[in-house]
């Protein structure tokens, strides 16, 4: 896997492409001087993050024909600063998946997201030895 990451401005704001040619913008904080161009980098990891699991999810609903009509996640992350360092990486993150479907079952749903946590995921897998991840599921009606 390869991206390339150029930068667009005098500041912070860098635009990334990857294998998909799709762009995608990055920025730092007005704190700091960026001007709200693009995500911060430690959210595109929270997404990443996110996304990974919620194509396994798609992809394990279709094959047992669940009809997904609505699909969210909501990530939250807690970043803990390392001692004599800058650095603030996650140490938790919670994933909380919203699905609605028609006669979506929420036991299918419930498994899905197992299995893309504990086996298909490979975003969880790169976390997972520095931060605990935890997740919850509400199937709505």
């Amino acid at each position: 896997m390869k991206i390339e990451l150029v930068r667009l401005d005098d500041a912070f704001h860098f635009e990334g492409t990857g294998s998909s040619e799709v762009k995608v913008h990055v920025d730092g904080s007005p704190e700091i001087g960026g001007h709200n161009a693009g995500v911060r980098p430690m959210e595109l990891l929270l997404m990443g993050l996110a996304s990974c699991s919620a194509i396994d999810i798609v992809l394990i609903m279709k094959k047992q024909r669940q009809e997904i009509t609505s699909f969210r996640i909501v990530a939250e992350g807690e970043r803990v600063k390392e001692d004599a360092t800058q650095r603030t990486p996650y140490r938790s993150i919670n994933l909380h998946f919203i699905l609605k479907g028609t006669n979506l079952d929420a036991t299918k749903v419930d498994r899905a997201v197992q299995l893309s946590m504990e086996k298909y995921c490979s975003a969880t897998a790169q976390f997972e030895s520095t931060a605990t991840i935890t997740h919850s599921v509400t199937v709505e009606e």
